[in-house]
């Protein structure tokens, strides 16, 4: 008779073993579905609002800061979606009849804010911090596009882990003068590259490319 080199009990290992592979397998494929989602990183992904809001009338026509609404995109993480009482502010006065409006006017009365729907959702995995960006010289145009040209937002970039390194790698292809931040419009007089390693040097910029940079 052949002698075994383990004993029973240790068969059990293949069917435990077995069965985490299995579940391991069905997380890995929620993981990397959800991470491949339109909301998460499809260029073009362009949800309907509650609210017919354009920003293209709004920070385009009208030049409306995008401090404006998004008012902690300087001092926080989070670019704050504008309470209803900011809406307010003007559409107390202006279009007050509108009907596409009629939602705000709402909200304002019942205090129940407007369900918008986020374009850019990164997945939970992700920290972005808006403010450490913002306040060294890249501009909301380097990851949200020209939206003062946008009835509808989209999302015009990835957002990718490669795409967030490779800006990361070379922040000179994107640095602006601070004070320039905001203004989508803008464009450097001399090359991009010259403005960008100058600012770069006066800035002190040295991205972190580490994995706990973003995954904390």
């Amino acid at each position: 008779m052949e002698q075994q080199l383990f004993p029973k009990w240790t068969n059990k290992i293949r069917n435990v073993l077995g069965a985490g592979a299995g579940a391991l397998g069905v997380y890995a494929l929620i993981f990397f579905g959800y991470a491949a989602s339109p909301k998460t990183i499809n260029v073009g992904y362009q949800p309907e609002q509650p609210v017919p809001f354009s920003h293209a009338l709004h920070a385009g026509e009208l030049g409306m800061d995008c401090r404006y609404c998004h008012n902690t995109v300087e001092t926080a993480a989070l670019a704050a979606v504008p309470p209803t009482e900011t809406c307010m502010n003007c559409h107390a006065r202006i279009r007050t009849k509108s009907p596409k409006l009629a939602l705000v006017r709402e909200s304002y009365r019942t205090g129940k804010g407007i369900p918008w729907v986020k374009v850019h959702d990164l997945p939970d995995y992700v920290k972005f911090n808006h403010s450490a960006h913002v306040t060294r010289g890249v501009s909301c145009v380097s990851c949200h596009g020209r939206v003062d040209r946008m009835e509808q937002v989209r999302q015009v970039e990835p957002l990718s882990m490669g795409w967030c390194l490779n800006c990361h790698r070379n922040p000179e292809a994107v640095l602006r003068p601070k004070d320039k931040v905001t203004d989508l419009a803008w464009k450097p007089k001399e090359s991009q590259e010259t403005l960008g390693a100058r600012l770069r040097k006066e800035y002190k910029i040295n991205p972190p490319t580490n994995c706990s940079t973003c995954h904390q």
